[in-house]
């Protein structure tokens, strides 16, 4: 069984930086779309970004689009989101999640994604 655990998260000020990570058991993320999610109380989850398969490509929110980065360490089995140029609205639990069918392509459909993380809060003070 897969499982997803991510970790970074923290408090920041506006303008700072967090990378978070998701690192994976039991599966690898080579081969396989990785999206990076996120939720605040009282709201649905959001897209955030996403990886492709192959690692090649990429696709952000246009809220995040400039300052987000995702990216994938395969020898580490980790897959990051570079986080700068940070505001109090980026605030709210980010959780990773993977495709579970190899080579499917990435999405911006939370519903397209099979394994999730436990979620990392972030907090953005102003």
């Amino acid at each position: 069984q897969v499982q997803l655990v991510e970790s970074g998260g923290g408090l920041v000020q506006a303008g700072g930086s967090l990378r978070l990570s998701c690192a994976a058991s039991g599966g690898t993320f080579s081969g396989y779309a990785t999206g990076w999610f996120r939720q605040t109380p009282g709201k649905e989850r959001e897209f955030v970004g996403a990886l492709s398969w192959s690692g090649a490509s990429t696709m952000y929110a246009d809220s995040v689009k400039g300052r987000f980065t995702i990216s994938r360490d395969t020898a580490r089995n980790t897959v990051y989101l570079q986080m700068n140029s940070l505001k109090p609205e980026d605030t709210a639990a980010y959780y990773c999640a993977r495709r579970g069918v190899l080579r499917s392509v990435y999405s911006r459909s939370s519903d397209d994604y099979k394994y999730w993380g436990q979620g990392t809060q972030v907090t953005v003070s102003s």
